[in-house]
């Protein structure tokens, strides 16, 4: 998965109409703004610190471009980081947002200053291990190659120890899914956040898990395809399961908050009045479609997970209030 998608993203920009699948800041400005002023807000109420502005597998940079329009509004225009490896997508992001600074990894990122990170659709790229229940066992799920046709087999054998008690006992078939790269990178980025100050905002499609499910897909042509079919030419994901995100972070200093849906949270933070404001001034466009469809459609399997620096205000948006007043 990590081969395939690290040859998919440095090879083509894949968002939009004319590629393969499209995001939420590709959607509307409505998301990329709100996140922008839902950081504003927190670095006002944090004492207006000169905190940095990172974002993770930021695409075309449309949610930074976006985000630092609405947040300079309010006084905040931090220097910006980037954390993207693809050239293709960090020409593009070069030209919504110049003067960035682009990372290949987060071991780069500024160490003397708060950070306000931003991961939209980034850790579901990311790599992830099946572990599959095979009769009265466990095992690790491989691909073999086998006369160019990639498929899944089973590997050796796995101690049940390392399956969540509650789910040893699954049927047969059944397939638990992990991603250390994933934990691992959020949990840096929470040390980062406590030793630092600052927030980490993770917007994702996912579940509280562990929980038994094959969740592994590819999208080509906004339509789904065989994950095991031209690696490399197809965009794979697995859903992302935040509660062992939130287990890795709470290992760390940091304030976590509740796990909401992308809906209850861009509505606590104003959208319905934001577009409301856009509709007035764009009659001929249908913002209401496009709220329905970050809010409706996408808005309760997208979920939102906030990292913040105990010594920093509590987050907008995961309770009843929106931003301060």
């Amino acid at each position: 998965m990590a081969a395939a998608n690290a040859h998919y993203y440095a090879t083509r920009d894949p968002l939009g109409q004319h590629g393969d699948f499209t995001t939420s800041p590709e959607i509307s400005q409505m998301f990329g703004e709100l996140i922008g002023l839902w950081a504003a807000d927190l670095w006002d109420r944090a004492g207006r610190p000169d905190a940095a502005w990172v974002e993770l597998g930021p695409g075309r940079g449309t949610l930074t471009a976006d985000a630092l329009r609405a947040a300079a509004k309010a006084g905040f225009v931090p220097p910006v980081h980037f954390v993207e490896t693809s050239p293709v997508l960090r020409a593009a992001q070069a030209e919504r947002v110049p003067g960035a600074t682009w990372h290949d990894d987060v071991t780069t990122l500024p160490e003397d200053c708060p950070l306000i990170v931003v991961a939209n659709e980034f850790f579901d790229a990311l790599p992830v291990r099946q572990l599959v229940r095979y009769g009265g066992g466990w095992a690790e799920r491989y691909v073999a190659c086998q006369d160019t046709l990639f498929l899944p087999i089973a590997g050796k054998g796995l101690p049940a120890e390392i399956i969540p008690a509650g789910l040893r006992d699954a049927p047969a078939g059944s397939i638990l899914e992990t991603s250390p790269a994933s934990v691992a990178i959020f949990r840096a980025l929470a040390r980062r956040v406590a030793h630092q100050g600052g927030a980490m905002l993770t917007v994702d499609y996912g579940y509280e898990g562990p929980a038994i499910g094959d969740t592994l897909q590819a999208v080509r042509g906004h339509a789904f395809a065989n994950p095991f079919d031209q690696p490399g030419e197809n965009d794979l994901t697995a859903h992302v399961d935040f509660a062992t995100l939130a287990a890795a972070a709470s290992l760390e200093d940091v304030r976590l908050s509740p796990v909401v849906g992308q809906g209850a949270f861009l509505r606590a933070l104003g959208i319905d009045a934001r577009a409301a404001a856009l509709a007035r001034a764009a009659p001929e466009r249908d913002i209401a479609a496009d709220r329905d469809r970050l809010t409706v459609a996408m808005g309760d399997l997208f979920k939102v997970l906030a990292v913040s620096a105990p010594t920093w205000p509590e987050p907008a948006g995961f309770g009843p209030a929106g931003f301060a007043a």
